[in-house]
């Protein structure tokens, strides 16, 4: 029998130690990174940098690297404690009234947050949207400083991985192009880790 996904889940390549996610970058900044397994001296600590556990979600984002100056897709591995750090100082980016008391309470606490959450529906492989949601996490201030220096293990150019399952996609090949796809699984449950963070799914379990 086959169990829906929840509405509210974070779902990631990880292991033991590391969680994966993705950005885009031009390749100006993307190729540098990906050489040296860490960002390069231009990359802005100072502005808010989102990454994105799920692989299709970011293709959706950067339009299978066809976009201008998202041309390159890089995978960045990460400590899964700085990945929790920041969920745990992270507020979510739009009100909810059973989270914050009022809009304001939220807006204080949106402005203190180095890190902020939003939930968008998840795609498929022809980038259509789905019923369940997938994590984006911004990162601004000490957490954009802390994954730039202390948190990234590893940073992998996975452009051409992207480039053939969109081409395969496009021949109409899923079964191929999914066979490519990251192995992304659900992340182990943290005891507290979404309460304010996904609370209707939360309150569930």
């Amino acid at each position: 029998m086959h169990t829906p996904t929840p509405r509210h889940q974070i779902r990631a390549r990880h292991t033991d130690t590391t969680v994966t996610v993705y950005q885009a970058y031009a390749p100006r900044l993307g190729l540098p990174a990906a050489r040296a397994g860490r960002f390069p001296a231009d990359w802005k600590r100072g502005r808010m940098t989102w990454i994105k556990p799920s692989f299709l979600w970011a293709m959706y984002r950067c339009g299978w690297a066809l976009k201008a100056d998202q041309e390159t897709v890089l995978a960045v591995e990460i400590t899964r404690e700085g990945f929790e750090w920041a969920l745990r100082n992270a507020c979510l980016s739009h009100y909810d009234r059973s989270v914050h008391a009022d809009r304001d309470a939220w807006r204080r606490e949106l402005a203190a947050a180095p890190a902020r959450v939003q939930w968008d529906p998840e795609r498929d492989l022809r980038l259509r949207p789905l019923e369940h949601r997938s994590l984006q996490l911004g990162l601004a201030g000490e957490a954009s400083t802390r994954y730039a220096d202390t948190w990234i293990t590893a940073i992998d150019d996975v452009t051409p991985t992207a480039r053939r399952v969109h081409d395969l996609v496009r021949r109409g090949d899923l079964a191929g192009a999914r066979e490519l796809l990251p192995r992304e699984r659900p992340y182990p449950r943290v005891p507290g880790l979404l309460d304010r963070l996904a609370p209707a799914e939360a309150a569930r379990h």
